[in-house]
């Protein structure tokens, strides 16, 4: 048995303290005076001339307790054996080395490579390696299964060729996720080699990677972290951090109150930096900014032609370019069929021209089919919703069916009982419409919350309806359209609002419509979110940010063709429609055609923060870290004494000697107790 605090174990000389009390004597306080002995003289009682011990069973019971408190405490463990690594058996070893955006500074990366290749060739024959690089993701350069399979004299050959070949990007730096993989790598067949398993990180450790993934996880035994890192001559870094697209208001393409963020480094002697656009004349904005602080900056009139922000002054040039774009208005074209006139008051499109104004984040354009002949594919293609009108000639109704089945909304408003559009778009014999006139108006009164359409009026300081009055409705009969939802009731209980699937869309039916013959919906504030919302239903149009950073995915736009990128370095990919673009390798303004969309892509501002990281950090995470200092015996002595914490934290015998304590703590009181009343209950009679 071994103990893994034996400090403790110094608490049994406590037992002494029994045995002194058992060997105290004293004589006996208490007199009985009898009056037939009051002439006598007194005898006082024979002490004995050398102590003795007196129940030795108690006193043994005593002793017992101390002792085994004292054990508990000393945390005692039962010693397992180890395998030891069969003869020729080396270790094994992965390499990490950091290819993130600050290792492109001064010669970081290549001071890097070269402790990389220097650790290749002082490797041992019975060695086993696996080189992985990290950045925002990890990726294995040479794995241990390709190590063994290579033959000997290839291995180092092999490995210092892939090394070379490597070069930083763009990206953050995942320092969590990469230590994790690396231990993945390690337990990777780690039951035939059980030899001593090291992690070897070599990178600049700036401040700004990330930790968060280490919280919490529980290390394997035995294993090692070791940190060689490389440390640049200049710290002086200042960078720009874009914290606004000022898009709220204005007219498309206008900018308008373009914030920045301009944070310095607390290694900086510079408090001034300049500002200005990479084209233009313009004169550069100085930005005063103390040391190991940031401040909030208006950024300068922007040319037409500039597209990055620069920021000069500092040692550090690779975070110096903020790459910006002015507010893009998403192109979202409508289709009206019907005979309706422009400024016609009393139609439809009237009121529908004037929901839809054009905004910096959106323009929608509304063109009107008003012919008979079938609408012209790529009006299809390009539109994101559709509205009937009054009368609808087969034509355009079979060209609106195909919008439907494509996965588009096909808006009917009923403007009439004797419309038979929507039974000629449903493909349906027929559909019992009647019309309906309330006594004075109808009200809607019941209202799914739930659905997409009236999501938006959820909250209820926007869920009121009763302000709008209907004048007049088409009662509909929908037990017969097969999957059909009924969103919205009138107070009569009447459908007010129908959804009827067809193909991968749906058609949307209203039982009356927004002229105001019909109702006084297209005057009321429901109006225009309630079109917005049907409209963002239908063109399900990806939600586009203002920046993105380095390797995340971009929600690219649906459609029938294919979409091609085109990079910052001139490169194009090509991309299925509505799928999700991962090569944001590169900062800079990425375009896609057709329909030329831009987005950009910017450095992660964490990446920016090049103060060193304290070996500290990763200990209080948990990590098991190995100073380049310690001897090979410190080494042996503190994974000793690593397995012998978890040997004991399983075991936990401590548990059952407190137990053991407590049950002759119990039996010690039994036994004194009866000692006790023995002793009371004798008495002294008179002679």
């Amino acid at each position: 048995m071994n103990l893994l605090a034996p400090l403790f174990a110094l608490g049994a000389l406590a037992i002494a303290g029994p045995i002194i009390f058992h060997l105290i004597r004293r004589t006996t306080r208490e007199q009985t005076p009898f009056s037939t002995l009051m002439f006598l003289q007194p005898s006082p009682p024979r002490i004995t001339k050398r102590s003795r011990l007196d129940n030795l069973w108690l006193l043994l019971l005593r002793c017992l307790v101390l002792g085994l408190l004292a054990l508990a405490f000393a945390r005692p463990f039962l010693p397992r054996a180890t395998p030891a690594p069969p003869p020729g058996s080396g270790q094994r070893t992965v390499l990490l080395l950091d290819t993130s955006a600050s290792m492109r500074r001064e010669k970081l990366f290549d001071e890097a490579r070269a402790r990389v290749e220097k650790r290749l060739r002082a490797a041992q024959p019975g060695d086993e390696i696996a080189i992985l690089t990290f950045d925002r993701q990890t990726r294995t350069v040479l794995g241990f299964e390709e190590w063994r399979k290579l033959p000997g004299d290839q291995r180092l050959p092999t490995a210092l060729q892939r090394i070379a070949a490597l070069q930083p990007g763009w990206a953050a730096t995942h320092l969590d996720a990469a230590l994790l993989q690396a231990v993945e790598t390690l337990d990777q067949g780690s039951a035939t080699q059980p030899g001593r398993r090291e992690i070897i990180v070599f990178s600049d450790l700036q401040d700004g990677a990330r930790l968060n993934g280490l919280q919490g996880f529980q290390w394997p035994r035995g294993l090692a972290v070791t940190l060689d890192p490389v440390v640049a001559k200049k710290q002086q870094n200042a960078s720009l951090q874009w914290i606004s697209e000022g898009e709220d208001n204005g007219k498309p393409g206008e900018e308008t109150s373009l914030r920045l963020r301009v944070n310095n480094a607390p290694e900086s002697k510079r408090e001034q930096y300049p500002l200005r656009w990479n084209q233009g004349t313009s004169a550069p904005l100085e930005a005063y900014v103390p040391a190991g602080q940031g401040r909030i900056v208006r950024a300068p009139t922007r040319p037409a032609e500039a597209t990055a922000l620069l920021i000069s002054g500092d040692d550090t040039e690779f975070d110096n370019q903020l790459f910006l774009l002015p507010p893009q208005a998403a192109q979202l074209p409508l289709l009206f069929v019907g005979a309706d006139a422009d400024q016609d008051p009393k139609g439809s499109l009237y009121y529908l021209r004037r929901a839809f104004p054009k905004t910096a984040r959106q323009n929608v354009e509304i063109t009107a089919h008003r012919t008979e002949e079938s609408i012209p594919a790529f009006r299809l293609q390009q539109a994101q919703l559709l509205i009937l009108g009054d009368t609808v000639a087969d034509a355009p109704l079979a060209s609106a069916r195909q919008f439907a089945r494509d996965g588009k909304l096909v808006i009917a408003p009923l403007t009439s009982a004797t419309s038979t559009s929507v039974a000629r778009l449903l493909e349906l014999p027929s559909l019992p419409i009647t019309e309906a006139v309330p006594k004075d108006y109808a009200l809607l009164a019941q209202i799914d919350f739930q659905h997409p359409f009236f999501a938006a009026f959820a909250d209820p300081r926007f869920s009121d309806f009763a302000k709008i009055h209907w004048w007049k409705y088409r009662r509909v009969e929908v037990s017969g359209l097969a999957g059909a939802q009924v969103v919205a009731r009138f107070d009569s209980g009447d459908p007010a609002l129908v959804q009827v699937p067809l193909g991968k869309g749906s058609v949307v039916i209203l039982a009356s419509s927004w002229r105001p013959v019909d109702s006084q919906l297209a005057l009321s504030s429901k109006f225009v979110p309630l079109l917005h919302s049907l409209l963002e239903q239908s063109s399900n149009l990806p939600a586009q940010k203002a920046q993105y950073f380095i390797g995340e995915e971009v929600p690219l736009p649906g459609g029938p063709q294919p979409l091609t990128i085109r990079k910052p370095d001139g490169t194009e990919v090509g991309a299925p429609a509505g799928s999700k673009f991962a090569g944001t390798d590169l900062p800079g303004i990425y375009t896609i055609t057709p329909g030329i969309q831009r987005f950009v892509v910017n450095l992660a501002p964490d990446e920016s923060r090049l103060t060193a990281l304290t070996p500290e950090r990763l200990t209080s995470l948990g990590v098991p870290l190995r100073t380049g200092h310690e001897t090979p015996a410190e080494l042996l002595r503190r994974e000793g004494q690593a397995q012998a914490t978890e040997i004991e934290s399983q075991q936990k015998l401590w548990r059952w000697l407190i137990v053991a304590a407590l049950g002759l703590l119990l039996l010690e009181t039994l036994f004194a107790g009866k000692l006790s009343r023995t002793s009371g209950s004798s008495t002294v009679a008179p002679t």
